[in-house]
């Protein structure tokens, strides 16, 4: 493991995700902080999702929390002391950071489950927590912005899912709920062969509702006076619900070919978000 918390902001610049249009609107201190908490979320993330040895990635993942948890509680410095500093200016529970690794963690067992109180519970660690983490930096006053966090990653987590259906098949891993998958008679095989049918369409399609659900929750809890502290989160969500129109747009069809945010729409919804954001005061 490298010291490479010392490069978060290169490899922020380099990820090609959907979030980096929205950093770059940060006051300096705040957007270095998302750098190195985007660096910790990547890499922790990148831990599972290497294709080395099972017990190899079991064990790196292990080492890296044990070294989080030397850093913070033992007050050993270590490549997670810029983590720790960004941790301790803007009061992110240390928690976070461990329920993170415990989300990431079980995308290293056999990813099958049953019900959507079982995924829930995956969607909470990997994306709810880091919505709880990020508004601590992007500041707040109203505690219902920590409702706002935990819906917008539900609903974030869940249109991440129905993109990556096949790319996930295609490397074993099946995120849609075993009870969803039998109501609806899609098996995984059809899955890893990117059969698309009517009966997929169907599934998707309930998912994509269960989705809309959380985007809708995360709205209604989003008080108009915390409206410009939340204007990255907004960006994210704005990006992502384009993507889940896009989907919807394909009928669900995401087997075939994937579906995408072009760089220029992700452009033009940050200054639209930005530009609205900003007139409301």
């Amino acid at each position: 493991m490298n010291d490479t918390l010392t490069l978060d902001h290169q490899l922020t610049l380099q990820s090609k995700s959907s979030f980096l249009y929205s950093f770059f609107l940060l006051p300096k201190e705040k957007r270095q902080a998302i750098y190195t908490l985007y660096a910790f979320c990547r890499q922790t993330d990148d831990i599972a999702d290497d294709m080395g040895p099972l017990e190899s990635r079991i064990s790196t993942l292990n080492r890296w929390e044990r070294e989080l948890k030397h850093c913070f509680y033992q007050k050993v410095g270590n490549y997670f002391e810029s983590l720790k500093q960004v941790a301790e200016h803007f009061k992110i529970p240390v928690e976070h950071f461990l329920e993170l690794i415990a989300g990431v963690r079980m995308d290293l067992h056999d990813i099958n489950y049953r019900s959507f109180d079982d995924l829930k519970v995956y969607c909470y660690r990997v994306a709810s927590i880091v919505g709880l983490m990020c508004i601590q930096i992007f500041g707040y006053r109203d505690p219902v912005i920590k409702d706002y966090a935990e819906n917008l990653g539900i609903a974030l987590q869940l249109t991440n899912i129905m993109r990556d259906v096949a790319h996930d098949a295609d490397i074993g891993r099946v995120y849609l709920p075993k009870e969803e998958l039998d109501r609806f008679g899609v098996t995984r095989a059809e899955l890893e062969a990117h059969q698309f049918s009517d009966r997929f369409e169907q599934l998707m399609i309930f998912q994509a509702e269960r989705a809309q659900h959380y985007y809708d929750q995360a709205e209604a809890c989003l008080p108009e006076s915390e409206r410009r502290n939340m204007l990255v989160a907004e960006i994210m969500k704005n990006i992502y619900y384009r993507l889940y129109e896009k989907m919807q747009e394909r009928h669900y069809d995401v087997l075939s070919e994937p579906v995408r945010v072009s760089k220029a729409s992700k452009i033009w919804i940050t200054a639209k978000t930005f530009s609205g954001i900003k007139l409301l005061g």
